[in-house]
């Protein structure tokens, strides 16, 4: 097998040299020595394979470059070889390393099993990364993240918040955990949860109320103000717009709903927004909700999770999340 002086070097994200893994492991008498295998060496063998380098397998693992290193090297010092070989732009497992990925993933997902069910909840501790949509982050975010505290005490969570698309990405590239955005995730390696919806309704500056035909004549005269561009909502009140309104309605879009409220209350257009959101503006006497005899659809929301390798605290946040958003969506429709 040809030497790996140098190799790490090599590594993306890496510049330390090191000397050949099957140099390191020869002992006095020039036969390798086999050192006990460790948990976490094999993690960051795994988020290294999964990643495709060490500098986004240490953001996973939320470790420097240098310690993921130190770990994949002590794993090739106790197994006598070499894992990964030299490849332009990106790792390539060596004949033992794809034999050993398939080992760890059994013993990943036997570290997970065990910590599911002999694991005290206290004695977790595990980081969470969760990404969420505007809309869950602004009415029920904050109750699931005190649930899961609540519930798992030593529990780091991270929490991004961003539109839909770009959540899914992050999903996919192992980058969140959790995703609650608009769902579901049309993909076979997610597992999704199907969370309540957020019913939409028109906001328009206080003084300007108009239904019906009048209300669209308002959507007519004034722009209307809504979710992002490259999102689904947005692309979905835009068809609507066209089919019943007109082709040319002027649509700004924001990626912030809390902008889109201020500038209704500015006087600068109308809107069609979470209701639940809405409603404490009208209660104020901010905005005002009005009725051009049709609104857009709900807004389907889901907790979309990678489903391999299976990991029973997200699985957990998961279905965490659903009986909060039930407990929310209960309490706001006694308002």
């Amino acid at each position: 097998m040809a030497s790996t002086q140098g190799y790490y070097s090599r590594l993306p994200g890496h510049e330390t040299q090191l000397p050949s893994a099957q140099a390191r492991a020869q002992n006095k008498t020039g036969f390798a020595s086999m050192h006990p295998l460790n948990l976490d060496q094999l993690r960051a063998f795994l988020a290294v394979v999964r990643h495709g380098g060490v500098n986004k397998a240490a953001q996973t693992l939320s470790l420097t470059q240098p310690a993921v290193t130190t770990r994949l090297k002590r794993l090739e010092e106790g197994l006598g070889t070499e894992l990964f070989e030299r490849s332009p732009g990106r790792l390539k497992l060596t004949k033992r390393g794809e034999m050993l990925q398939t080992y760890a993933e059994q013993f990943e997902r036997l570290s997970d099993k065990v910590e599911e069910t002999v694991v005290a909840k206290d004695g977790i501790n595990r980081h969470l990364r969760i990404g969420a949509s505007e809309t869950i982050a602004q009415c029920w975010l904050p109750d699931l993240v005190a649930e899961l505290h609540s519930e798992f005490p030593n529990l780091v969570v991270e929490i991004n918040v961003d539109i839909s698309v770009n959540l899914r990405a992050g999903l996919l590239d192992r980058e969140i955990d959790l995703a609650l955005l608009l769902g579901p995730v049309s993909e076979y390696s997610v597992d999704n949860v199907e969370l309540p919806g957020f019913d939409l309704a028109w906001y328009a500056p206080v003084g300007t109320i108009a239904d019906g035909k009048a209300g669209e004549a308002l959507i007519r005269e004034k722009p209307v103000i809504t979710y992002a561009r490259h999102t689904r909502p947005y692309r979905e009140l835009k068809t609507a717009l066209f089919e019943r309104i007109a082709p040319d309605v002027r649509m700004f879009p924001s990626s912030s709903l809390s902008a889109c409220f201020r500038l209704v209350e500015a006087g600068l257009g109308v809107a069609a927004l979470p209701r639940v959101m809405g409603q404490p503006y009208v209660d104020q006497g901010r905005i005002a909700e009005f009725d051009p005899g049709w609104v857009p659809e709900a807004l389907s929301f889901s907790a979309s999770y990678l489903g391999d390798p299976r990991s029973h605290l997200v699985a957990a946040a998961a279905q965490k999340a659903l009986l909060v958003a039930l407990a929310y969506d209960g309490y706001k429709n006694t308002l």
